[in-house]
């Protein structure tokens, strides 16, 4: 059982983690330590992991199949799924063009540091990767759980409510970009884009909100962009081996 939100989580081929901790500070604790361990390993090799979150049905998915068959032949680009069962969002990226390992977390509600520890050697990118997490559809448990991401990005449509960050504001309040998600629905529901961003940017002050269809392909060159400059900067930062 997970000490912090009370879920079974299985990891990779089934297989229960096994041990059950009481108090959501040591999980976070011990979560918090693998996490700075990965991150640090991640800055050694230059690679950028972006940690996707959004609640099911947000587009997370069409949206990563569409960044890997534009960005794929430009940059090393992975993908780790999570989902508590079946491969069917791995078979789709996969058939996408990039690598991709599958995280099953059973009855678990998120990935966490530990997870992708396990799955990075699996997934082998190479130095200078940039490497998608595609997180379990969730908006209150991932945002409790650093994978040792370089940036995290929360994923809204459209067909959800443009109060949701005022209802779980800890996952946006963690955000460092807000992809508004599915706007070629604009026309047929009731949403209201600029009480969204008012209320993402109350979570998170100067977060910046960009509104995308994965789909229809809008504003999906700013979203390249920002991946371009993500990856940019870590790369940079990396010392030349001698």
């Amino acid at each position: 059982m997970c000490g912090t939100c009370g879920c079974a989580s299985e990891i990779e081929h089934g297989h229960g983690h096994g041990r059950t901790v009481p108090l959501e500070v040591d999980v976070l604790a011990k979560n918090d330590g693998l996490a700075a361990a990965n991150r640090a390993e991640f800055a050694r090799r230059g690679i950028v992991v972006l940690n996707l979150m959004s609640s099911p049905g947000s587009g997370k998915t069409t949206l990563l199949e569409r960044t890997v068959r534009s960005l794929g032949a430009e940059l090393p680009v992975c993908v780790l799924e999570g989902d508590q069962e079946t491969v069917l969002d791995a078979d789709r990226i996969g058939a996408a063009g990039a690598r991709v390992v599958q995280i099953n977390t059973g009855a678990g509600c998120h990935l966490d540091a530990g997870m992708v520890a396990r799955a990075l050697p699996v997934l082998a990118p190479a130095d200078g990767s940039v490497v998608f997490v595609e997180n379990v559809g969730n908006l209150v448990c991932p945002a409790l759980f650093d994978l040792g991401e370089r940036a995290r990005v929360v994923i809204m449509s459209v067909t959800e409510g443009a109060d949701k960050p005022l209802k779980y504001p800890h996952m946006f309040r963690t955000a460092d970009l807000v992809l508004l998600n599915k706007i070629d629905l604009l026309p047929y529901v009731d949403f209201d884009v600029a009480a969204f961003v008012d209320a993402a940017r109350r979570a998170r002050p100067g977060v910046a909100v960009l509104q995308v269809s994965a789909t229809r392909g809008d504003g999906l060159d700013t979203w390249y962009a920002w991946v371009r400059v993500a990856r940019r900067e870590i790369v940079a930062s990396v010392a030349p081996r001698s």
